[in-house]
């Protein structure tokens, strides 16, 4: 029988903690619950788990600098919870490598399925002997190769760490080259109809797809300005 998928919760209100880890172990997850940012960080190497759901305001150190922290050795999806519904802080939260932003209160049905839809996209690093040999649905440039099959991205020959969502999104504006696509259509297709956000979700995740890659003489990841983005090809 497979191992259960293990999800941290972190949220110093006792009430609310209890009650996700409920919903999720009745999902079949194996949770584990801390209340400050300390134990977050502390839990976060000992449990090693699959998927972090990060309350922002915890004593101590607070939930955006538990994402710094675990973002500078690890990709492990994070879902922040927050009171906090500005747009400021959702953008925040995203710069700073969240996958996901639930504003309170929330379903706890909703967020179980929100857990459930990052966690089909992360799938285990490919162990073959060539990690550069692909298989399944990807694109390929020179010196880029995009796979969503194993969500892996090889920048000049070496392995890029990038969140689930940077993958998607590169990977399908690659997938149509030159064709332009406004913010408003890739929420629609990279994070769904249902998807309650504000269009500058999608300029966060090109700006840190860009920290990561740079444009080749053959390709690039070009602003159309006033419209949206395209990947261009030369």
């Amino acid at each position: 029988m497979a191992d259960k998928q293990r999800v941290l919760i972190v949220d110093d209100d006792e009430n609310i903690a209890e009650l996700i880890s409920l919903y999720l172990i009745k999902e079949c997850f194996e949770t584990k619950i801390v209340h400050d940012g300390q134990d977050a960080l502390d839990a976060f190497h000992d449990f090693t788990p699959q998927i972090i759901l990060l309350d922002l305001m915890l004593p101590g150190m607070d939930g955006y600098q538990v994402c710094r922290e675990i973002r500078k050795t690890s990709q492990t999806p994070i879902i922040m919870l927050s009171a906090k519904g500005e747009v400021f802080d959702k953008v925040l939260g995203l710069e700073l490598g969240a996958d996901d932003y639930m504003i309170k209160p929330f379903d706890s049905k909703e967020l179980v399925a929100r857990v459930k839809a990052v966690l089909r996209r992360v799938t285990p690093a490919s162990t073959e002997t060539n990690p550069n040999a692909q298989k399944g649905e990807y694109v390929e440039y020179p010196g880029l190769i995009v796979n969503l099959t194993n969500y892996s991205v090889i920048y000049r020959g070496k392995s890029i760490d990038m969140p689930p969502k940077e993958i998607e999104l590169l990977y399908f504006l690659a997938s149509s080259p030159n064709q332009v696509f406004t913010r408003e259509q890739l929420l629609d297709h990279i994070w769904g109809y249902e998807y309650v956000g504000d269009t500058r979700t999608v300029d966060v995740h090109i700006k840190r797809i860009r920290e990561k890659i740079n444009d080749h003489e053959k390709w690039a990841l070009s602003t159309v300005w006033g419209i949206g983005y395209k990947f261009e090809t030369r």
